[in-house]
């Protein structure tokens, strides 16, 4: 009886052996060569897109720092653009004040020829004045002869009328 048992048993852990291999043969067909192909293909998918994350990691440190270049270039070239344009406003100032200088320079200088001008034109008038009035009292002088107080009148009268003309 413990040989039938016995008996019984290998039998029965023989066949649930065989039974055992073959459902690992076909886990292993059907079941287990999709979900090792599906894993691998899953892997390969995350390797790729951790590859491409690192790729475009990459690539905007490197747009950054070209951005960050070319930000500082264009600081430069603004600063740049300042410093000319203040020099160019320095110069336009020193130009006009030396433009406004020279012009007032001529003014002062015609300002004064007309001056003299008019100076020279009012001696002159004076002077025919002086002459013209000399001349009358010369004239009037000859015409009668007068006493020296009727002279010093004659003389003061021309005076005064010199004066009320100017």
């Amino acid at each position: 009886m413990i040989n039938a048992i016995w008996d019984l048993q290998v039998g029965d852990m023989i066949t649930q052996l065989f039974f055992f291999i073959l459902l690992l043969f076909l886990v292993g067909k059907f079941a287990w060569r999709p979900v090792v192909n599906m894993m691998q293909k899953r892997e390969k998918y995350v390797a790729d897109e951790i590859e491409s994350a690192e790729t475009s990691r990459k690539e905007a440190e490197i747009a950054s720092k070209e951005a960050q270049e070319q930000l500082n270039q264009t600081k430069q070239e603004a600063q740049t653009m300042i410093e000319n344009a203040k020099n160019a406003g320095v110069k336009q100032e020193k130009d006009i004040i030396e433009s406004a200088r020279q012009e007032a320079e001529r003014i002062k200088q015609a300002a004064q020829d007309d001056i003299q001008n008019e100076k020279e034109q009012a001696l002159q008038a004076l002077q025919d004045k002086v002459a013209s009035l000399s001349v009358q009292i010369a004239t009037k002088v000859i015409e009668k002869e007068i006493s020296a107080t009727d002279q010093e009148e004659l003389i003061n009268e021309y005076i005064k009328e010199i004066g009320e003309e100017r």
